[in-house]
């Protein structure tokens, strides 16, 4: 008899999950709470790691044609003058391109139409607010009001996880001290990949393309008031607070319409230090390990997660034994990844930081994922 898993949360981590368990013959329902499933507007960078995640649950392809892919990162003063140009080094493999770009809508669309092709059970609109576990299983109570049985739950929802405080996990996200701005704005022909800014007036600006027409600008500033926060007609707040930044950024700036849709969203991060699982419930993604975006290795992060928790599930193991293996497997490369993030995240802010060294921690920790997930 087919194992039953409850997947809560549909962004990317749990439908790459999903999609892979699926794929492996294990029955899915998958619990998004919002009605309307799909991303926000705005862009997101992806490194090699997350498109070989994709890739092996067969979305690359499609993503691929929709994004823009490339292989180097450039750094530029605040003016446009180029400071350096370094490789992105190829953390998943030689099959997939080092970075891409995308819009985060055209990456959620793909992996929506894909875990609805697969027959997962996609209930809209629910989510869970009790679970009960029995040692083989639980049972998980929706907020439609119905209870099911299930060998396993897989929490995916997200750095406000519902699911890590209804299984007893304490921890809870803290704020950096940043704020972070993202519009797409028109991608000038000589942007050919991710660049940063530094030494303006913020912490930092950059962008990325993500199609042939289209680009993802951010600004790295502290924190604003609350109401920033959220996505809102606000080009012209943008503009204003991106003063100060020549070159290519300040053309995309200048170039956004006065009511252009802009995301501003704190920046916070979490990591569970204890094991992510209780009995037969488990947190995954950002629920239980989220980075500030400052290696860009948040979905990448998520993606490996989904991927390699459906590959042990699927394994020879026992799914009580299988959960221990997926944590001591995956904790220590996100760790890696937030401490180094959250240590850029500081130096952004207190440049002055004697030793501070962006660029070596950043390549450190870039080459060291060049390991397998």
């Amino acid at each position: 008899m087919s194992k039953r898993v409850l997947v809560v949360g549909g962004g990317i981590t749990g439908s790459v999950l999903a999609l892979a368990l699926a794929q492996r013959g294990v029955a899915v329902v998958l619990a998004e709470l919002r009605g309307k499933w799909g991303g926000a507007g705005h862009g997101i960078t992806l490194q090699g790691n997350a498109l070989k995640a994709f890739a092996q649950v067969g979305v690359f392809d499609e993503i691929a044609e929709r994004g823009h892919c490339f292989g180097n990162l450039r750094m530029r003063t605040a003016d446009g003058n180029l400071i350096m140009e370094i490789p992105t080094p190829p953390m998943g493999g030689p099959d997939v391109p080092p970075t891409m770009g995308a819009l985060r809508s055209d990456v959620a669309e793909v992996l929506t139409n894909a875990v609805l092709k697969a027959g997962v059970d996609v209930r809209l609109g629910t989510t869970v607010t009790a679970i009960e576990d029995h040692g083989d299983g639980v049972t998980a109570t929706l907020s439609d009001g119905s209870a099911e049985r299930f060998d396993l739950l897989v929490g995916a929802d997200g750095i406000h996880s519902q699911v890590r405080s209804l299984i007893g996990i304490d921890a809870q996200p803290r704020r950096t001290g940043m704020g972070i701005w993202r519009v797409v704005g028109e991608r000038p022909a000589e942007m050919e990949c991710s660049e940063l800014y530094y030494g303006g007036p913020k912490y930092k600006a950059g962008y990325t393309p993500i199609s042939k027409d289209l680009c993802y600008a951010f600004l790295l500033e502290g924190e604003l008031d609350q109401s920033y926060v959220g996505e809102k007609s606000n080009g012209k707040t943008f503009k204003e607070h991106g003063q100060g930044y020549g070159g290519i950024w300040g053309r995309v700036r200048d170039g956004l319409r006065d009511d252009a849709l802009v995301n501003y969203q704190y920046i916070e991060s979490i990591l569970v230090e204890e094991p992510w699982y209780r009995g037969r419930s488990i947190i995954i993604g950002d629920a239980a390990h989220a980075c500030p975006p400052l290696i860009a290795q948040g979905a990448a992060m998520c993606a490996e997660d989904a991927v390699v928790l459906a590959e042990v599930l699927t394994g020879e193991s026992p799914w009580d034994a299988a959960l221990r293996e997926f944590w001591e497997r995956r904790f220590p490369r996100v760790r890696m990844v937030l401490e180094n993030s959250l240590q850029l995240a500081e130096w952004e802010m207190h440049p002055e930081t004697p030793g501070a060294d962006p660029g070596r921690v950043m390549g450190q920790t870039l080459h060291a994922l060049c390991a397998p997930a």
